[in-house]
């Protein structure tokens, strides 16, 4: 037995061929950011500020690496979100 489908378009071909592809454009590239720029320089001032504090009145190292680098991990997740938020809201048609 054998079944047969009809067209399912009544349009020449010629028709779609009129019609502009639509083209989404991303949210940049996050190294073309100001974000990645931000972030580095956090980390970096996070990083240098924990290798300078040091011993203070003989109190002891009050910003030791432990700290410095959950500090680093808390920066990078908050990167990491902005950055999906962005590629997830960056999205525009062009009409």
């Amino acid at each position: 037995m054998s079944v047969s489908t009809a067209s399912h378009s009544a349009l020449p071909d010629s028709a779609f061929a009129a019609a502009p592809a639509r083209r989404a454009t991303f949210a940049e590239s996050a190294v073309k950011t100001t974000e990645v720029v931000i972030y580095l320089v956090a980390v970096a001032a996070v990083v240098v500020s924990s290798y300078l504090v040091g011993d203070v009145d003989g109190r002891g190292d009050v910003f030791l690496a432990d700290k410095a680098w959950f500090y680093v991990t808390l920066l990078t997740i908050g990167y990491v979100i902005s950055r999906g938020l962005a590629d997830a809201g960056g999205r525009h048609h062009d009409a």
